[in-house]
């Protein structure tokens, strides 16, 4: 009282009570200048001794460390609380003496039964009824103090055992005294403080689950920036004149950041009461806000703590990734078929059976393939032993069936028609340039042209190299003809497995595997 007449006669400024403050010893506290709102204000910590000590935000780190102090925006903190902490602190913004407040901190030894008296909450719950204990935040501001990380609160038992915070149906033997303790860690260091919450489980009545329906403790609504949000918070009361209400930060709303619902309650019975919480327009700075939702009742006293989230903006990564993904799939996909199809197709139509892009449906033909020959115009057509070698391998290594002239046809028929006819029961041409000069000629080719075209039949032309060397115009005009509506392959012998096979079969449908019979037997 005399350091605050002295205070009144040299300043002429009578100040308000101090805040009372008790601590105990190693425990982390906190001074709040003022409401919990900062204007960049420079605020003015001092510690009234004989040899007053100044403090302020713009003290560097290293002289703060040594003082075991954090002074931030408007608030100290005393990361450890010692009996050289104790004593008188005013604090107020520079230059204006008639807005300090005063605190008068207390700090007790560990111990000490007067700091276990005042540091204790008390809080009701109703037997049968579910009960959260919930940890007075006092002037803890972690969230907003830089490179200070908190932790979730701990609770224990009076006798140090470590308890549970909620009950889902609690009793009357849960009556007690429950130690809530936070940590903080702060430049490699973990710090603590300590409160006593007093449950008082009364015997409960026959009542509806009253209290807070929504939101959920621990709830984070996501937000758009620059957006109106509102937040209801309902509760189920017993009488109307029960109180709902918000806050944020421990501090109570301003007029215009809520408003209340009539409640729709009677005298006597259960009612819902709501009261909204109303961002006109979301900022930055909401986002670093604890909002509470407090239930108090003659019965029941509930928070509810929520926090707002930016909204994640929408990101087209992925969508980029996947879409060049699938298009890099599908290049690659075309570029290997493009290479490799021929050894695609006639992988799966002979080892699994696949038919690409052909009908099942039997199509009443004989024979797989004719096999005519053509007289060569050049000395580069197949000799008899090669064209032997050609009939051989399609019959017997690859199964096909074909018709050919010198064993299919017998001797009398006409020449044109015996063509015709074999063209007629093979589901594909093979045209195979001869020399020396087989015993159809070229003067067939004319004949068939035009039944070719009109059945569609499907047509393999073999060249050699020295026909490809030679140009088109020696050939005659059927030939021609010909040449430009079937497909072309490049007469180079070798294996069956080697390139010019795997591209006469690309172009020749699979066998059918039907039994082959001539067509002289077919007329008899």
């Amino acid at each position: 009282m005399i350091l605050l007449l002295l205070c009144f006669f040299v300043t002429g400024v009578f100040p308000m009570k101090p805040k009372e403050i008790y601590v105990k010893a190693g425990d982390l506290v906190v001074l709040h200048c003022g409401e919990c709102k900062h204007d960049g204000t420079l605020i003015i910590w001092t510690k009234e001794t004989d040899q007053k000590m100044h403090l302020d935000s713009n003290m560097s780190a290293s002289e703060q460390q040594q003082l075991g102090l954090v002074v931030y925006q408007n608030s100290l903190v005393i990361l450890s609380a010692s009996v050289n902490h104790q004593g008188n602190y005013s604090c107020g913004p520079l230059g204006n003496t008639s807005s300090k407040m005063w605190f008068m901190l207390t700090v007790c030894p560990k111990q000490s039964e007067e700091c276990n008296i005042r540091n204790r909450y008390n809080q009701r719950c109703y037997s049968g009824q579910s009960c959260t204990l919930h940890c007075p935040e006092g002037f803890i501001v972690a969230a907003e103090i830089p490179r200070m990380k908190s932790y979730e609160p701990k609770w224990y038992k009076e006798s140090g055992e470590l308890s549970e915070h909620y009950f889902p149906r609690v009793s009357l033997k849960e009556s007690g005294i429950y130690i809530c303790t936070r940590s903080f860690l702060y430049s490699g260091q973990t710090y603590n403080t300590s409160h006593a919450v007093v449950l008082d489980v009364q015997k409960g009545e026959d009542i509806p689950n009253l209290g807070i329906g929504s939101p959920k403790d621990g709830q984070v609504f996501e937000v758009e920036l620059g957006t109106k949000v509102e937040i209801a918070c309902k509760a189920l009361t017993g009488s109307c004149d029960d109180s709902l209400f918000w806050t944020r930060d421990e501090e109570f709303l301003d007029n215009w950041d809520y408003y209340k619902d009539p409640c729709n309650g009677s005298e006597g019975t259960s009612g819902w009461i709501t009261t909204t919480l109303v961002f006109r327009e979301v900022s930055q700075a909401n986002l670093s806000k604890n909002y509470t939702c407090k239930f108090e009742s003659d019965k029941l006293t509930q928070f509810v703590n929520i926090v707002l989230s930016k909204k994640a903006q929408p990101s087209y990564m992925m969508l980029t990734i996947c879409t060049v993904s699938i298009a890099v799939l599908m290049v690659v996909t075309i570029v290997i078929y493009v290479k490799y199809k021929i050894d695609i197709t006639l992988f799966l139509r002979d080892k699994v059976g696949f038919k690409v892009c052909q009908s099942n449906t039997p199509d009443g033909k004989s024979f797989d393939a004719f096999l005519m020959n053509y007289k060569s115009v050049t000395d580069g057509g197949l000799s008899e032993e090669d064209r032997k070698y050609l009939a051989s391998t399609l019959e017997d290594q690859f199964g096909y069936s074909l018709c050919l002239y010198d064993r299919d046809v017998l001797p009398g028929q006409a020449v044109a028609e015996a063509v015709l006819d074999c063209i007629d029961e093979s589901r594909a041409v093979i045209l195979v340039p001869s020399f020396p000069d087989p015993e159809l000629g070229s003067e067939v080719l004319s004949a068939i042209h035009a039944s070719l075209a009109e059945k569609k039949t499907r047509l393999i032309f073999i060249n050699t190299e020295q026909m490809e060397a030679s140009t088109s115009g020696s050939f005659p005009e059927a030939l021609q003809l010909l040449s430009k509506a079937g497909n072309s392959v490049t007469w180079k012998g070798g294996p069956p497995s080697s390139s010019f096979w795997k591209q006469l079969r690309y172009h020749l449908l699979a066998p059918q595997q039907a039994p082959k019979m001539g067509l002289l037997e077919q007329e008899f």
